[in-house]
């Protein structure tokens, strides 16, 4: 497993959230996620301005063994997607944390911090995951 950055919090899902400098969320599938899938050949983004429900569908991404949905871990308007996915899935296997984002949030309201899981609380959740 790569490393995991220290600024980002996690969900069982297995997507990462990353808060931007003018409040809006940055989004991605964690290496973990990416390797599970194995090599991505395809991703569905979402519409740009599309208001998105705490746990509802996001993204879809395809590998050569499986599709996958990406759920939105908060409520909130895309305002940004990362147009390099459609030609380049793969950027979410070479590198999750940082070209290979998904999506950009602008939430709707207070994050709740509780539901998420800090890097060190994911990299635990992941070990039993692999026992």
């Amino acid at each position: 497993m790569s490393e995991m950055p220290g600024d980002l919090l996690y969900t069982a899902e297995h997507e990462w959230l990353r808060r931007e400098e003018d409040g809006s969320v940055t989004i991605g599938i964690t290496d973990h996620a990416q390797g599970a899938l194995g090599d991505l050949v395809y991703v569905e983004l979402p519409e740009l301005e599309q208001d998105l429900k705490n746990g509802g569908e996001m993204a879809v991404v395809e590998s050569v063994k499986a599709a996958s949905d990406v759920y939105a871990p908060i409520a909130g308007t895309v305002v940004a997607v990362n147009e390099v996915l459609a030609d380049d899935p793969e950027k979410i296997n070479t590198d999750p944390y940082g070209d290979g984002w998904i999506v950009r949030i602008q939430p709707s309201g207070r994050i709740d911090e509780g539901a998420l899981m800090s890097p060190d609380a994911y990299q635990q959740f992941v070990d039993e995951l692999d026992e």
